[in-house]
C-alpha cells in the first residue's frame, strides 16, 4: 500500500501551501454545490444552474476591472441574474426555460464586453483563462474565509428551509395546497444556488462550474431516492472528485518533458463524469441482481 500511494503521490504534495488551500477551499465548494446540487437535479434546474454560471463570468470580469477579488463579481453578478429570473417568471415550469435563456443571452453579452475591455485597457491576459476554467492553485488564504461564509449561508438557507424545499421541488401544487410559500421558497433557493454556483466558479472556473453542481448530485440521485442519502452521497463524490483532481493536477506536472501541469478544472470536470457514470453501471447491476433475487 506503501508502494501504491508513493506512486500516486508526488513528493511534496501535502506540504505545499498552495495544495492545502486548494483541497481546504476546493472541499467547502464541493460540498456546498453537491448539496444545493440535489435540489437541482430534483427541481429540474439544470439549465438554470448553467445559465447562472456563465452569467457569472461577467461578475468575475468585472471584479478583475475593478481590481477586486473576482469571488466577489461571481455572488454578484449570479444573484442578479437569480433576481432577474425570478422575476421574469421561473416560477413557472413553463417559465424557467423563457427566463433563463432571456437572462443568459444578455449575460453573455455583458461577459463579452468585460472581458474584451480586461484584455485591451489593461493587463489582465490572464485573466479570461482563469475566469472561465479556474485556477484553483492560485487562491490565496484571504478567500478562505469568504468561502467559508458563502457556504455556511448557503447550508443554514437550505436547512432552513428543507422541509418546504423538498415539498415543492416534488410536488409544487401539493405544497402550494398545504400552504407553503411556494415561490418565495423558489426564490430563495435560487438564490442559494447562486452562490453555490459562484463559489464553484472561483474553483472551476465560470464555464465548468455546473459540474460541481450537478454531477455529483446526479450520481448521488442514480445510487439512491432518499433525500438525505443523496445529499451525504453527493456531497462524499464532491469532495472526493475535487481532491482526487487536484492530485492528479500536481502529479502531471511531471508527465510531459516540458514540466507543465494540466488544469485542475479537467481533471475534476473528468472525475465527476466517470463518478457519474459508474453510478449508472453500478444502478443497472442493482437492478439486474434484484430481478434475479425475486
Amino acid at each position: 500500500m506503501g508502494h501504491v500511494l508513493h506512486a500516486l503521490i508526488e513528493p511534496g504534495f501535502f506540504s505545499s501551501s498552495p495544495v492545502r488551500l486548494a483541497l481546504a477551499i476546493g472541499g467547502l465548494v464541493a460540498i456546498v454545490a453537491s448539496v444545493v446540487g440535489v435540489f437541482t437535479v430534483i427541481r429540474g434546474q439544470a439549465f438554470a444552474g448553467e445559465a447562472l454560471g456563465d452569467i457569472g463570468a461577467s461578475g468575475g470580469a468585472s471584479a478583475y476591472l475593478a481590481g477586486i477579488g473576482a469571488l466577489w463579481g461571481f455572488v454578484a453578478f449570479s444573484v442578479a441574474a437569480a433576481g432577474a429570473m425570478e422575476l421574469i417568471g421561473v416560477q413557472r415550469v413553463r417559465g424557467r426555460d423563457l427566463a433563463t435563456g432571456i437572462v443568459l443571452g444578455a449575460g453573455f453579452g455583458i461577459a463579452a464586453l468585460f472581458l474584451y475591455l480586461g484584455t485591451t485597457y489593461d493587463n489582465t491576459s490572464g485573466a479570461t483563462v482563469t475566469i472561465l476554467f479556474g485556477a484553483i492553485f492560485d487562491l490565496t488564504s484571504s478567500e478562505l474565509p469568504l468561502v467559508l461564509g458563502f457556504g455556511l449561508l448557503v447550508m443554514v438557507t437550505l436547512a432552513g428551509l428543507y422541509r418546504p424545499l423538498m415539498l415543492a421541488s416534488i410536488s409544487p401544487e401539493l405544497a402550494a395546497a398545504r400552504g407553503v410559500p411556494v415561490r418565495l421558497v423558489g426564490a430563495a433557493y435560487l438564490i442559494s444556488m447562486a452562490v453555490a454556483v459562484a463559489l464553484s466558479a472561483v474553483t472551476i472556473g465560470a464555464i465548468l462550474s455546473t459540474a460541481l453542481l450537478v454531477g455529483p448530485a446526479a450520481a448521488a440521485l442514480r445510487l439512491t431516492t432518499r433525500p438525505g442519502r443523496a445529499i451525504a452521497t453527493a456531497a462524499v463524490i464532491g469532495v472526493s472528485s475535487t481532491w482526487l483532481g487536484v492530485l492528479l493536477a500536481y502529479d502531471s506536472y511531471d508527465w510531459t518533458a516540458s514540466h507543465k501541469a494540466w488544469p485542475p478544472s479537467f481533471f475534476i470536470v473528468t472525475v465527476v463524469l466517470a463518478a457519474y457514470l459508474l453510478a449508472g453501471r453500478f444502478c443497472k447491476s442493482g437492478r439486474r441482481g434484484r430481478g434475479l433475487s425475486a
